[in-house]
């Protein structure tokens, strides 16, 4: 089905609000005249970036930080959100300067992803942070973020790990090393 035939949103209603969520109630008419309830939560309208600051043509930079929604420390990719009018690619500079301590010369968004979009209404861009330097800035952290280099040769070993099991950064690591093997 084409974009044409979206249900119509007919009633909406802020059912609850967090700092980061709104859970939101939508009423729905469908194109066969159907009527129904979903509820979504929804985030912030521009997203937020994940970087893939690569070190050298194999060594990404992962860190290592608390995950309050498995309350444990988790390796990932740095992330953050997309502040006011900021682009994309000057979000994507800005938090790997407040998680990684570096800058990069040259950033690429790659590719949008979203998670869960039959309830949650956020996008993930996936930044590649290349020609890193030295360069960091003070971020909203309440601890320092331990830094981990990682060879993408030792991929199928990071994914073995417990403490590896955010699908964005699975995916966004994918998407580099393919996208580093084909050139």
């Amino acid at each position: 089905m084409d974009d044409t035939q979206k249900p119509k949103i007919t009633k909406t209603a802020i059912l609850a609000q967090t700092r980061m969520f709104k859970v939101e109630q939508m009423d729905l008419e469908f194109s066969n005249g159907v009527t129904a309830q979903y509820e979504r939560l929804v985030g912030s309208s521009r997203g937020a970036v994940l970087i893939v600051p690569m070190l050298d043509d194999q060594t990404v930079l992962l860190i290592r930080e608390y995950a309050a929604g498995l309350h444990r420390y988790e390796l990932g990719l740095p992330k953050g959100k997309i502040e006011g009018d900021e682009r994309i690619i000057d979000a994507a500079n800005r938090e790997i300067q407040e998680e990684v301590g570096y800058a990069a010369n040259h950033l690429e968004h790659i590719s949008s992803i979203t998670l869960a979009p039959g309830y949650l209404s956020h996008t993930t861009h996936i930044v590649i942070a290349t020609g890193l330097y030295e360069s960091s800035a003070e971020g909203d952290e309440p601890e320092e973020i331990e830094v981990v280099p990682w060879s993408l040769n030792d991929l199928d070993q990071l994914l073995l790990r417990d403490d590896f099991s955010e699908a964005r950064s699975i995916a966004a690591l994918y998407m580099v090393k393919d996208r580093l093997k084909t050139g």
